[in-house]
């Protein structure tokens, strides 16, 4: 699948960090550690919604005041952070994916929005041990619990449990509580689950009404734009190997540093763009998921729908946005992957996508 526009899958992923607790699924022993180091290193948000700013705001400062000490014990540079854990098939995470989608598409912009920010903000006062400030981890986990608390508990569980039953859960778990102070954990997962029953307190019951399809002359030729592309590309798209591993492997040389600071490229770029477009875009790639083939590939209708959000959420941000983020992860990039997997489709269809491609970037940089 294209690269999903980057705040509704940051966000989504933060809510599953989030809601994992004891008084919505059974707590293993095993349990505790795995996902308090979740909700640590989730670094999502920061949201400004007078709706959630007493009771959440207020439980987010003695969660964090609790877990800090833990969270400067754990080793963010680590390799292991990059690594995927199980055995599950690329398909399998999808599938989860696709709950962390429907999940992130539900949440309400604004606070969506404010979530990145903070995230961009932790980002930046990140000290050699890849920890953040205090005043920013506070700001992390109450723009957490604000768009956890935006979407239905429901939701919040669908994605916890597709991630759970793809992660080996007590070997990781008792992996990394040997690499950290155990007392400092425990003190951290309780101030956890008081925060999590603060959040659910404050959930709401149903999701938001969908946004109306967004219009205008200029959207318009992205979309036509986008049938262009997808007619010319849907032949190299078929090429790929959507199943292999090879996607969910380490950049080479891709240290934990660089990598957040191209993540953090994203998420600026990623709060800029149109909430309403935005949710557009996560609703076309749930579709196209389910369209998905035992081979990994869309059909080319759902191809077509992709590329159409995607050119429009990028052409509701300025361009040196986009090219900040494109240029941070290409830096990380060595040539020899493209040239890598260049060999594995054909030369011709490989050529004539890209080729197709350039037009329809030029459509979008028109902007909207």
């Amino acid at each position: 699948m294209p690269k999903r526009s980057c705040v509704v899958v940051a966000c989504a992923a933060a809510g599953v960090a989030l809601l994992s607790s004891q008084s919505f699924v059974p707590a293993p022993k095993a349990y505790s550690r795995a996902q308090i180091s979740a909700v640590a290193g989730s670094a999502a948000a920061l949201g400004a919604a007078p709706a959630f700013a007493d009771e959440i705001g207020e439980a987010a400062k003695r969660l964090s005041k609790a877990s800090y000490p833990f969270l400067q014990e754990i080793d963010w540079n680590s390799y292991v952070y990059q690594v995927k854990p199980g055995s599950a098939s690329a398909l399998e995470w999808l599938k989860a994916i696709d709950k962390a989608i429907v999940m992130g598409t539900a949440m309400d912009s604004r606070l969506l929005k404010a979530a990145v920010i903070a995230h961009s903000n932790a980002i930046r006062s990140v000290d050699a041990n890849g920890v953040t400030s205090l005043s920013d981890y506070t700001a992390v986990n109450e723009g957490i619990g604000r768009i956890v608390a935006s979407v239905p508990k429901a939701m919040v569980m669908d994605v916890y449990n597709a991630f759970d039953a793809l992660t080996p859960s007590k070997d990781i778990s008792e992996y990394m509580m040997s690499k950290v102070n155990s007392n400092d954990a425990k003190t951290a997962y309780l101030a956890f689950m008081e925060f999590k029953g603060v959040v659910e307190n404050n959930q709401v019951t149903k999701a938001a009404l969908p946004y109306p399809a967004a219009a205008s002359a200029k959207l318009s030729k992205i979309s036509e734009a986008a049938a262009t592309l997808s007619a010319a590309s849907y032949p190299f798209a078929k090429d790929v190997d959507w199943t292999s591993d090879l996607f969910t492997k380490p950049l080479p040389g891709a240290t934990a540093p660089k990598l957040l600071q191209a993540v953090d490229k994203a998420l600026i770029m990623g709060a800029a763009m149109d909430g309403k477009l935005l949710k557009e875009a996560g609703e076309a790639h749930h579709k196209a998921i389910a369209s998905v083939d035992a081979n990994g590939m869309t059909s080319q209708g759902d191809w077509e729908a992709i590329l159409a959000s995607l050119g429009k959420v990028f052409a509701s941000v300025p361009a040196e946005k986009t090219m900040a983020t494109f240029n941070a992860f290409g830096a990380l990039t060595s040539p020899v992957i493209p040239n890598n997997i260049f060999q594995t489709v054909t030369d011709g269809n490989a050529i004539a996508a890209f080729q197709a491609f350039l037009k329809f970037k030029d459509v979008v940089r028109g902007g909207i």
